[in-house]
This record gives structure tokens, sequence and C-alpha cells, in this order.
């Protein structure tokens, strides 16, 4: 130990000088090394002196040489220097081929069914150690993030805690969807000839409304929900099957189509702009803090990012729950 009492405390900084001196054998030159004056080093040594009751350093004619105890010391307060040098530096980059880890994100299931691809094509390129569990939207985001059951949550982030961090990814528009051959697909689309159609819904909670009711009631219009469902791709199936209009979100006029649409494109399903002011639709993601200067889910980030962002994502606009009726 470098301390003569259990009581005495020593600073970081003197663990540091005693090691410049024991090295250099020199007052001045451990002053050099330390970036400080060969004065501020002797008043150094002269506590070093008093804390550990041995002189450290003698004189040797010209030169100073160390005492039996200065050698006894000298490989202990390297170790510790490196030790603290270590402690505080930044921490090393991550190596994704090297990571042999489980993330745990919650999505919507059309986010998870447009994320697994580029996450699993990505995966096996740069990290074949990684895999990933991709839960429904079935625990609340705050306390999952804060006590690790996920790791990210992506979707429309709108119910977050205060400590939770959050970056929205790309902004989108809802677009209907309908099955080739659907009378909506002859003729311009009006919104009375979209609220004369059979819509479903999408919501968790079972809501028939959502944003598209309110633009529709500003023309003193009212769809018709035939049915609810929780999925979106259940909702994309029963409109590639029938005359139901459902909703799907694509990306803005001129921008890469997003991966938020490859199944409905999938299905066969035609995409007709709706010739209404709607809010735009913000994918974000969110974790908990603790995990925001860590290597391996810096990769997970960067990856979804990768994965789910467009050239021409509008970061700043507001979001709309993915679900109409949430």
């Amino acid at each position: 130990m470098l301390v003569s009492s259990p009581d005495q405390v020593i600073d970081a900084n003197l663990a540091i000088a005693l090691d410049a001196l024991l090295a250099e054998h020199s007052v001045t030159r451990a002053a050099a090394r330390l970036h400080t004056s060969p004065a501020a080093m002797s008043r150094t040594l002269a506590r070093l002196r008093r804390i550990l009751q041995d002189p450290l350093l003698v004189r040797a004619g010209q030169t100073m040489v160390p005492t039996p105890r200065a050698e006894a010391l000298r490989e202990e307060a390297a170790t510790v220097v490196r030790s603290l040098g270590a402690l505080l530096s930044p921490g090393a980059s991550v190596d994704p081929a090297g990571l042999r880890s489980t993330f745990t994100l919650q999505a919507a299931d059309l986010v998870g069914a447009a994320l697994a691809p580029g996450l699993l094509q990505l995966a096996q390129r740069e990290a074949p150690g990684v895999s990933f569990r991709i839960r429904a939207e079935e625990l609340e985001a705050g306390p999952a993030l804060r006590d690790g059951r996920i790791d990210l949550e992506i979707g429309s982030i709108d119910h977050v805690d205060p400590e939770t961090q959050v970056e929205e990814l790309v902004s989108l528009r809802m677009v209907a969807a309908v099955r080739p051959g659907h009378p909506l697909t002859e003729g311009p689309l009006t919104p009375a000839r979209l609220a004369a159609a059979q819509h479903v819904a999408v919501s968790r909670r079972g809501r028939f409304t959502g944003p598209l009711d309110a633009a529709l009631a500003e023309q003193n219009l009212h769809r018709r929900v035939s049915v609810v469902l929780p999925s979106h791709l259940a909702a994309m199936t029963l409109a590639a099957r029938s005359d139901i209009v459902c909703l799907v979100p694509a990306a803005p006029p001129g921008a890469a189509p997003s991966p938020l649409t490859h199944d409905a494109g999938a299905l066969g399903l035609r995409l007709l702009d709706i010739p209404l002011a709607l809010p735009p639709l913000t994918i974000g993601m969110a974790w908990h803090p603790r995990h925001t200067a860590d290597g391996a889910h810096h990769w997970l980030r960067n990856t979804v990012r990768r994965t789910l962002c467009t050239p021409t994502a509008h970061p700043n606009q507001r979001s709309e729950d993915l679900n109409e009726g949430a």
C-alpha cells in the first residue's frame, strides 16, 4: 500500500508523482515529465517523504538514488498509475465482429418486419455473433428500458420518462392501400370516395377512430370502419383479399422508398395518396442513458439508423402514434 495508516488518504496526483520520481530519479526530470515546476515537484517529494516516512530519493554525488523502500514501491506505483489511466480513459471502441450479444427491441409489427431483414443483413456482415429479439408493444417502455428488459424502443415515441434518450429517425406520411382493381383505383381519389369505402383500423386498444377521421370530419365526412385489428400486417393482408382500405406509412414524395412499405408491395397493394392534410408520422428510437456511451449499444443504434433512415428524412417533425387509434 502507498499509505502509512488506515485513515491516511492520498490523492491520485501523489501516486502519479511518486511513479515519475521513482522512474526518473530526478526532481527536475519528474517535473518535466508531469509538466510542472521543479519547485512544485520538490514540495510533492517532501509530502511523499512525510506520508511514507522514508526519504525515497537521496543524494549520491551529482545524482539521486532510490532507497530500498523506493525500490520496493517502484513497480507497485507504476501499476497503480497504469490502472488509473485505464480507469479514467474513454471506453475503447467495440469491434462488432467480436460481439456476442442478444439485443431486445420493442416495436410494432410493421416496424419489426421492416427492421428485421436490414438488421440481419448488417449483422451477418459486421457482427455475426449478434442476435435480435423483437418484442411486440407489450411493455411500458420507460420502466422496461430502465430495468433492461428491452434495449431499444423503435416506433412512434410519445410516452417517455424524463431521462429517456430519444432520436427521431424518419418522417413518413400515411397513404391508402387497396388491392389491385379496387374501385378506388379508378378515377381521382376524393375525400368523399375515400370516406364511402370500407376501412380497417389498426389499434392495440381497439379504437375505431384516428387522425384520418378527424381530417374527414373537417369535410363533414365520416368513414365506416368495418373492423379493428391490432396488427398492421393483418390489416394489409385483409386489404389484399377484400375491398377493405387500410392505411400504410410511406416515404414523402421524392424520397427513397421506406422499408415500412415493403410488405405492402409484397402483398401487391396499390398505394394511393390521401387528398387530406394528415399529420406526419415520425419514427424514432428510445433508450436508457446508461447505454449512450456503450460501444455495443452504439453499434445497435447505428444499425437501426442505417436500416430505417431515408435521405430526405425530416427529423424535427412531430410524431403521431403509428396505430391509428393507439
